[in-house]
């Protein structure tokens, strides 16, 4: 007897269903077929200790399960539940009033039955969804993730006894119902942590500020202990709030991670990923033999904040370039490749040399001759080509911690923030893929950030004596863009291009010498 179901398997962040078949015939040994890899082939002993707990058996003859299509390597767990149950049902064992095939079905199965939440929920349901089944069988752990969907019946089941109750009629359970909108709209900007939290620094927060309105990446140089890691946490909360299409993507990346957690809903904040330096090259930008999204997906809509951006291998950051370009990685293998997005802000910390104290107002820095111009070398060219601005940090003085003066919430921030960003939405509207001052190419630059000649001149000035690459000159002309924003002004002022010139500390000849 042929009984059948369907699964699904996750590539990149999307999910491809499978079709479980099992056939239950005269002969002997358990045939696991359809390009399974070790986790699915050990799916035979789970299940059939699975079955036993419950008083059923596994049959002592033939059985084939089947995973289709063929040609698509099948990874993990999460298909013992289908395997399980078209096992009872092709031996008879049971007796279905729910059609199997009506539904998608995954979970991983404890050797007492028990489910254990799964990874990929979301993708999962939306395709299921998408292909018009009429339910989704999980873990109850994952149900609360897989009722994000809509129009789409979401069982949790915490045994597979209690899934074998369900398709028999003797037990019903109501479908996970979601208020995704409003449980989102609750959430939206819930952040631990706000501007008003951080005494001083003015200087600092208006650069971030300024960042935020037009998604420039920014690096941060100062001493040790002047709050460089403090401030960069805070960003999040000053970026406009997540809109519900942008929520779905980012909680599709994260659930594809497994980084959700039981229980887990719609992502409703900005995410803010601070990944350590010794990170690998893969966990960084993402792969892996069955590729996972890294550190720069997972950052996606959000922040990704690099603290001692030197101490990083300079292989890791040099894969990164690309990703930053086109805000995607791709990540190709032999057979095939997976895409994952990664549009984020980048934003790093470093200290001005090793020991931390190069250019400090009280103490002294201990660097050797040529130290300070190699220890800035770690950072090449094209990656500090694609950080618009350069913010020195210098330490609180004890009167500016001390003092109670009330500083600006990041809510008033934030709403500066989306009226820049408005402007940008309603300039680019006609540019498919710009949606920030940031994004603009060189020859948009020209076109848009139309200077005045006395700015002309501000700006020849100002490279000549400072010594400014010519790779500052763009930066400097979007950065002042995004400046005239915040101002809601047409017209890039004088004033908007001197405080752009101040952003570029890396650029000046002098900065190392």
């Amino acid at each position: 007897m042929l009984a059948k179901t369907f699964g699904a398997a996750v590539y990149g962040v999307n999910a491809s269903l499978i079709t479980i078949e099992v056939v239950v015939a005269q002969g002997l040994h358990f045939h696991l077929v359809g390009l399974p890899d070790s986790a699915v082939k050990e799916s035979e002993h789970r299940v059939e200790a699975s079955l036993k707990f419950f008083g059923y058996r596994m049959p002592r003859q033939k059985v084939v399960v089947n995973l289709a299509p063929a040609d698509i390597r099948k990874e993990g767990s999460a298909y013992d539940l289908p395997i399980a149950l078209c096992i009872l049902q092709a031996s008879e064992q049971i007796t279905t009033k729910r059609n199997l095939e009506d539904y998608v079905i995954m979970g991983e199965l404890a050797l007492d039955g028990k489910l254990r939440p799964i990874k990929g929920v979301l993708p999962i349901a939306i395709e299921a969804r998408k292909q018009g089944y009429k339910g989704f069988i999980l873990p109850v752990e994952n149900a609360q993730e897989a009722a994000i969907v809509n129009n789409l019946d979401v069982i949790g089941v915490t045994t597979i006894q209690e899934a074998v109750d369900y398709f028999e009629g003797k037990k019903e359970i109501e479908p996970l119902v979601s208020d995704t909108r409003d449980l989102f709209m609750s959430q939206i900007n819930a952040y631990e942590v706000d501007f008003s939290h951080v005494q001083g620094q003015e200087n600092i927060k208006r650069a971030l500020e300024i960042a935020a309105a037009g998604g420039h990446n920014a690096i941060m140089i100062g001493p040790p202990g002047a709050g460089k890691t403090m401030l960069a946490k805070r960003l999040p909360t000053i970026l406009p709030p997540l809109t519900l299409q942008e929520a779905l993507e980012t909680t599709k990346i994260h659930s594809v991670a497994g980084k959700l957690g039981s229980r887990a809903t719609l992502i409703a904040t900005r995410p803010y990923r601070a990944p350590h330096h010794s990170i690998s090259d893969a966990a960084l930008v993402g792969g892996g033999s069955f590729p996972q999204p890294g550190e720069i997906s997972l950052a996606h809509n959000g922040v990704l904040f690099l603290d001692e951006l030197p101490e990083f291998k300079r292989s890791a950051l040099e894969v990164m370039r690309q990703p930053l370009e086109d805000r995607k990685v791709s990540i190709s293998r032999a057979k095939w490749a997976v895409e994952f997005p990664a549009s984020f802000m980048l934003i790093a910390s470093m200290n001005p040399c090793p020991c931390g104290y190069y250019n400090h107002p009280d103490k002294e820095c201990v660097c050797g001759p040529g130290v300070v111009q190699k220890y800035l070398a770690k950072i090449s060219g094209p990656l500090l080509d694609r950080i618009d601005l350069h913010v020195e940090v210098t330490p609180v003085s004890f009167d500016q911690m001390t003092a109670n003066r009330p500083a600006e919430s990041s809510e008033v921030i934030r709403e500066r923030v989306i009226k820049a960003r408005d402007i940008q939405t309603e300039r680019f509207n006609d540019q498919p893929g710009i949606y920030s001052n940031a994004m603009m190419p060189s020859q948009m630059v020209k076109e848009i950030c139309v200077i005045s000649d006395a700015g002309r001149a501000l700006l020849r000035t100002a490279m000549e004596r400072l010594g400014l690459s010519a790779r500052a000159y763009d930066r400097i002309l979007k950065v002042s863009r995004t400046i005239a924003d915040l101002a809601a002004s047409e017209e890039i002022r004088i004033e908007h291009l001197a405080e752009a010139i101040q952003y570029r500390s890396l650029d000046r000849e002098s900065w190392a010498g």
